[in-house]
């Protein structure tokens, strides 16, 4: 399978709340995800939105997958992380109804483009 990436401009960090408080009004930028379960409240975010003292992973890079991906396309996570994975790259992945987006930190963002390319996929 060969998926067309495309990089996002963005520095992002990925926050870990109680899972009783409120949507946080800080949550804000070009890309941000909130998901709440009944251990915790999940948001993705700008980098430069998360105030002092939240828990947050920071500095993380993104690159999106060019959709829509029609749900029964199958293997696309796994096209995705396999080659990150034979690197030793972490990764955060998210989907959305139309596409998948991939989340590394920012250390690893040029290992983890050129894994994507050397796996077949057209990175832009």
């Amino acid at each position: 399978m060969t998926l067309r990436i495309s990089t996002l401009p963005l520095k992002l960090a990925v926050c870990r709340l109680d899972p009783r408080s409120p949507l946080p009004e800080w949550a804000r930028g070009e890309f941000v995800t909130l998901t709440r379960t009944k251990d915790e409240l999940s948001v993705v975010c700008d980098d430069e939105a998360v105030p002092p003292g939240v828990h947050a992973e920071r500095n993380w890079r993104c690159f999106r997958v060019e959709g829509p991906i029609p749900f029964e396309t199958t293997g696309v996570a796994l096209a995705l992380v396999e080659p990150l994975a034979t690197r030793g790259i972490s990764v955060f992945l998210i989907a959305t109804y139309d596409t998948d987006y991939l989340m590394v930190k920012e250390e690893a963002f040029d290992r983890a483009a050129q894994a994507l390319r050397d796996a077949g996929h057209d990175l832009r």
